[in-house]
């Protein structure tokens, strides 16, 4: 025989247990040093937007300074690596404000150290791209590339810990 539960009690315990999501709910219930973390965040979030359009201008002014002057040749691998470089700088900014913006909206505490490693390989891959391969010594690309090999098992293995983390909470 099933136990029936009153709806009222129901609606009492999940609106008691539901945790506050945005930072208007939470805002109340910060401490003064929480509140300072917001407000760090806010800040940084406004200049890395603010980094971000000036990146962007900066690469719509090329872009167009190099179609005016006619100079775009596919072949010339200079121009592309300049303009990829910059646009990976734009991804490279654009991510590190995702990872700011996540914690600002409560989704994670802080910043997460996986971020952080997408953030240095976006920017290792940015390096291979505008490298100079004409002048880059032997040492240095080895070096780039063994970071890149380590960086890359480290956020493997990252993931690795989250899925099983998340197939024992599932099972349990």
């Amino acid at each position: 025989m099933q136990r029936q539960q009153d709806p009222q009690v129901t609606v009492k315990i999940s609106a008691r247990t539901k945790k506050p999501e945005g930072i208007k709910e939470c805002w109340p219930l910060m401490t003064l040093y929480e509140r300072f973390e917001q407000m760090v965040l806010v800040i940084l979030s406004f200049i890395i937007s603010l980094v971000v359009l000036v990146a962007l201008l900066q690469l719509l002014v090329n872009i167009y300074s190099i179609l005016v002057a006619g100079v775009l040749n596919p072949m010339d691998y200079k121009i592309f690596q300049v303009i990829f470089g910059m646009i990976m700088t734009l991804l490279i900014a654009m991510e590190f404000k995702h990872s700011i913006i996540k914690v600002l909206e409560r989704q994670s505490h802080i910043v997460q150290v996986k971020s952080i490693i997408l953030l240095a390989l976006l920017a290792l891959a940015r390096k291979f791209i505008i490298i100079n391969l004409e002048v880059a010594e032997p040492f240095k690309l080895i070096a780039l590339s063994i970071s890149v090999l380590v960086l890359g098992v480290v956020y493997w293995l990252l993931s690795q810990r989250e899925n099983a983390e998340g197939y024992l909470i599932r099972n349990n």
